[in-house]
């Protein structure tokens, strides 16, 4: 049976775990080695099943458990583009784990398909992923994309037409504008290559789901400038359709999205 988790998500760390087709993988590598095996047995898998992890980009809150992990565990670590040259400071190269692609890029593990898509961040590069494979007669799609400033037409292509999608909702505007955070910082989480906002988040969402997508797991939500409260209502109330399943990802503990 396929399962997808969000082991935890926000900006303390992002780890998503996938067991599609008898394929076992991940998207990211945050937090601590510890943290992550920790992680994936409360979902009943174990880190010598890995054969896999992918990166989007190279911010320690994606990249946190490699050094560690690698020395331990020699699984291919995926790294799309430029943020190859951070994860190449690390550890010895990461004990020569690291596998480079381009930004757009297609990766096969057995009947599963892993592709890249360039998404805007303030990041030597980042990228999100559309993974495919086969459902019957038929191939299924699972979109993911965090750490996004805005929607553009290679996030569209990216998850247009997949039914399940890990998306980001990182802050409420208001709540942004009037806390605490530097004036400096809030302008980046708000450019175009910084967060995406709940009402944009909504907004795509809806869009998604009149293509297809059923179920949306809201992730990488601010502690300090957004509630799992705020985000699910604006999302649930813009898609307006009681068929799609919409949830949050918890930024501590496994959320699973199919």
């Amino acid at each position: 049976m396929n399962s997808v988790y969000t082991l935890y998500s926000g900006s303390s760390g992002n780890a998503v775990y996938f067991d599609i087709s008898g394929h076992r993988f991940l998207i990211d590598a945050g937090k601590s080695a510890r943290t992550l095996c920790r992680s994936l047995s409360e979902v009943g898998a174990d880190i010598a099943d890995i054969e896999a992890i992918f990166i989007t980009h190279e911010h320690a809150d994606h990249i946190g458990a490699l050094e560690v992990l690698t020395k331990k565990h020699h699984i291919p670590v995926h790294v799309c583009g430029r943020s190859v040259q951070r994860l190449r400071s690390l550890g010895d190269g990461l004990c020569g784990c690291i596998v480079e692609h381009p930004p757009i890029c297609e990766i096969e593990l057995g009947d599963v398909t892993v592709r890249s898509f360039v998404t805007p961040h303030d990041s030597m590069g980042s990228v999100g992923y559309r993974i495919e494979y086969p459902d019957g007669e038929a191939r299924r799609s699972i979109g993911l994309a965090t750490d996004i400033g805005h929607i553009d037409d290679s996030i569209r292509a990216g998850l247009i037409g997949c039914r399940d999608v890990i998306i980001e909702s990182n802050h409420d505007i208001d709540m942004l504008l009037c806390g605490p955070y530097p004036e400096v910082l809030k302008m980046r989480i708000m450019s175009g290559r910084g967060h995406l906002s709940n009402g944009d988040c909504a907004a795509f969402a809806a869009e998604l789901c009149s293509a297809g997508t059923k179920n949306i797991l809201l992730a990488h939500l601010s502690e300090e400038n957004n509630e799992p409260s705020l985000a699910l209502s604006e999302t649930v109330a813009a898609v307006a359709d009681d068929s799609v399943h919409i949830a949050v990802a918890d930024r501590e503990a496994p959320v699973r999205l199919i």
